[in-house]
């Protein structure tokens, strides 16, 4: 029993914590993701934080949207598709949502519009 509960122990971390399949990037390499013009940018932050500065070419689906979902579900799941946030919390927990219904390629900015406008790239309000 004691050999049965530790294997499952083991393995419930793996289940739980699973990674998700997004390509995680800072904001010099989404800077050159977004440059060549083929991403589609999608900024899951309030349309207060939306409206106070963004991506140039974001799109605002507020993750906390009781819609959420259904805008996502309009959009081109084939395209490339930029996901961020102001820190990186938020965005992480909407890959799940992206993944399930059935984005084919996301890339995640780790440290979201602040680490952004930390490195200097260009704001538009």
């Amino acid at each position: 029993m004691k050999t049965l509960l530790t294997t499952l122990l083991l393995f419930i971390p793996a289940f739980v914590f699973a990674e998700d399949k997004a390509k995680h990037v800072k904001a010099d390499e989404a800077a050159k993701i977004i440059a060549e013009g083929k991403v589609a940018i999608i900024d899951v932050r309030t349309a207060d934080e939306f409206k106070d500065g963004h991506i140039k070419g974001a799109k605002n689906i507020d993750i906390m949207a009781n819609d959420f979902e259904t805008q996502l579900a309009k959009l081109d799941k084939t395209q490339p598709t930029l996901v961020h946030c102001q820190s990186g919390g938020r965005s992480t927990r909407a890959l799940k949502t992206f993944e399930k219904l059935g984005f084919e390629h996301l890339i995640h900015l780790d440290e979201g519009f602040a680490g952004w406008e930390a490195a200097g790239k260009p704001v538009e309000k």
